[in-house]
């Protein structure tokens, strides 16, 4: 048996990093949304809650240990605030949590702790291709060895803030595994695209695809160095992650279909009291519940080192992203016309839901 009741200083964690998702985040998510831009200030604010320096070890500049779990309701949250935002203030942990899970000691050493001690720095990492049949075990991006170095070639796209990141985790096709290489700013050979990509959705966080031609890094910049590393559990972080604010993203389109179902009268009855209306939450609810039982018990599964948690990762994740953009759509169509206005969240929500399938590797706990 096993239980998911958060500990004191989990509850307490995501007591903060919940204020700030509904008094911070989410005011300022549909300007953000318009002006493709997030305030420096309130992704700041966001980083000073500490989410990852609680889980880095005080070896390297945090003060905890990494937990899988207290990852996963922190993410929640926050994506249920905004997930473009949450996205933003999640960027770091891309490059810190692979080193901490598949880095040797000398490069956590030298290369988590200016992330932690400092303020929110640009660190990130590049995952997803520009190719329908994207596999993040079958990368088209390639790493050959030469010498005492590795050369990296291949295209990368919704990579965050790689315009202005100081340095890079780029996962690339190495001896037939997926590998991670530290690529640090200005490397000749890499190229990053002027313009911000355009999207449906999360329009407020800065993405952009960038190009690897020739571009050499020392051996030891390969993650774990020359023996390299395990990449599942990182792709397993990553889809948990992507579950967990998959459910965010679903929870707040429901609370707000609900609450509004609630107020809104029709025929001298709120909508809430329509069968069809009423039928819709609850099932909304129903799968929003499952879709969380499902992401908790793989972040368990892999703080405990179950066998299985690379499956249920997997099955957390694809859940997850089926159902937020159901939840997401029920919750435009209980809306009705005001649904599809810009002025009302719900529509986001649903762009933004409609992404979950394509945004693993935007995030990892």
């Amino acid at each position: 048996m096993y239980g998911f009741a958060p500990t004191d200083e989990q509850k307490m964690l995501v007591d903060a990093v919940s204020r700030y998702a509904k008094n911070d985040l989410r005011p300022k998510a549909h300007d953000a949304e318009e002006e493709r831009s997030l305030p420096p200030a309130l992704i700041s604010k966001g980083w000073e809650l500490g989410t990852l320096q609680a889980s880095t070890p005080e070896a390297y500049g945090g003060f905890g240990d990494r937990s899988v779990v207290t990852g996963v309701l922190a993410a929640e949250e926050l994506a249920f605030g905004d997930l473009a935002g949450a996205f933003a203030i999640m960027t770091p942990s891309l490059f810190v949590i692979p080193m901490l899970l598949g880095g040797s000691d000398g490069q956590m050493k030298e290369f988590v702790s200016p992330v932690i001690s400092g303020d929110w720095t640009a660190y990130t990492a590049a995952l997803i291709e520009p190719s329908f049949d994207f596999d993040p075990n079958g990368l088209k991006t390639i790493a050959s060895a030469d010498g005492e170095d590795y050369l990296l070639n291949g295209v990368k796209t919704y990579v965050p803030y790689a315009a202005e990141a100081e340095a890079m985790i780029v996962y690339a096709h190495l001896e037939g595994k997926t590998q991670g290489f530290v690529v640090r700013k200005g490397a000749l050979g890499l190229s990053i695209s002027g313009e911000r990509q355009r999207l449906m959705g999360v329009n407020a966080l800065p993405l952009y695809e960038l190009k690897l031609e020739g571009v050499r890094i020392p051996k030891s910049n390969r993650l774990g160095g020359e023996q390299g590393h395990d990449f599942a559990p990182l792709l397993a972080a990553m889809r948990v992650a992507n579950a967990a604010m998959a459910v965010g993203v679903a929870r707040a389109a429901f609370e707000y279909a609900r609450d509004y179902a609630k107020e809104r009268v029709a025929f001298g009855v709120k909508i809430a009291q329509k069968q069809a209306i009423a039928f819709m939450l609850a099932e909304m609810a129903t799968e929003i519940e499952a879709s969380r039982l499902l992401a908790w018990e793989a972040a368990w599964k892999l703080d405990s080192g179950k066998e299985d948690a690379i499956v249920a990762a997997y099955l957390a994740s694809t859940g997850a992203a089926d159902v937020v953009m159901a939840v997401t759509d029920r919750a435009v169509q209980i809306l009705g016309g005001y649904g599809y206005i810009r002025e009302y969240p719900v529509e986001m929500w649903m762009r933004n839901g409609r992404g979950f399938a394509m945004f693993t590797g935007l995030a990892i706990v």
